[in-house]
């Protein structure tokens, strides 16, 4: 049985329907492919929204930053959030201004915020935030210290309610336009791997790790995130 988040009110796609997608195989995939969030919440009468890295353990989202940012304490009080998470995939182009779009993934998650303040469940996430992003790359490291942890504030959110959107194929355009003058079609977009940059400071001796071989140069980050999803 396919499970997910039935669509709400708030999640619901009005315009373009065929583009929602509310199972989690779907918005989990969106999910486990991106590195950035948006956090977007209300602190004082005002509404913000916080970029943050974050990383997903089952239908929890997770992010951390500093214990003394003004953001993180707010969210530590457990408040209503909503998290977005895109993927811009490529500009479109037609035959008229109306025609021209772009393709990409997103999803919209709603949820109540929760810190982690015990330390061990603490150092827990933060070793599943960075092994979520080098696979095994907290055995390579010394141990995270407890002042350290001290100074990092970590925020849980449970998805309540969620819906991805997505826009792919190619030019939709009318019958009408189609012997318009002018170019039309897709220009792919991707974030790919640079060539990686050695410390100056590290000793020659110290081998490439292990944790960080899916990193090859020119390879696709969402697709190299999309390998090491979440469970």
């Amino acid at each position: 049985m396919t499970t997910g988040f039935p669509p709400s009110a708030r999640t619901r796609l009005r315009r373009r329907p065929q583009r929602g997608h509310y199972d989690e195989a779907t918005i989990f995939a969106v999910l486990d492919a991106g590195l950035i969030a948006h956090v977007g919440y209300v602190a004082d009468g005002q509404p913000l929204v916080t970029p943050t890295a974050y990383w997903r353990e089952g239908r929890r989202l997770l992010w951390h930053g500093s214990a003394g940012s003004r953001a993180l304490r707010a969210q530590a009080a457990g408040i209503p959030v909503c998290v977005t998470v895109s993927h811009l995939d490529g500009l479109v182009l037609g035959r008229s201004g109306f025609a021209h779009s772009v393709l990409y993934r997103s999803v919209m998650a709603f949820g109540r915020t929760a810190p982690i303040e015990e330390r061990e469940a603490k150092r827990r996430a933060m070793h599943a935030f960075i092994d979520r992003l080098y696979p095994g790359r907290t055995r390579e490291l010394r141990p995270i210290h407890d002042v350290e942890l001290d100074m990092i504030a970590v925020i849980s959110m449970e998805i309540e309610e969620a819906s991805a959107k997505i826009r792919d194929g190619g030019v939709n355009e009318k019958e009408e336009d189609l012997q318009a003058p002018g170019w039309a079609g897709v220009i792919p977009v991707r974030t790919s791997i640079g060539a990686k940059q050695t410390d100056a400071r590290i000793d020659s001796r110290v081998p490439f790790p292990p944790s960080v071989a899916g990193y090859a140069e020119s390879a696709r980050l969402d697709e190299v995130l999309g390998k090491t999803p979440a469970s």
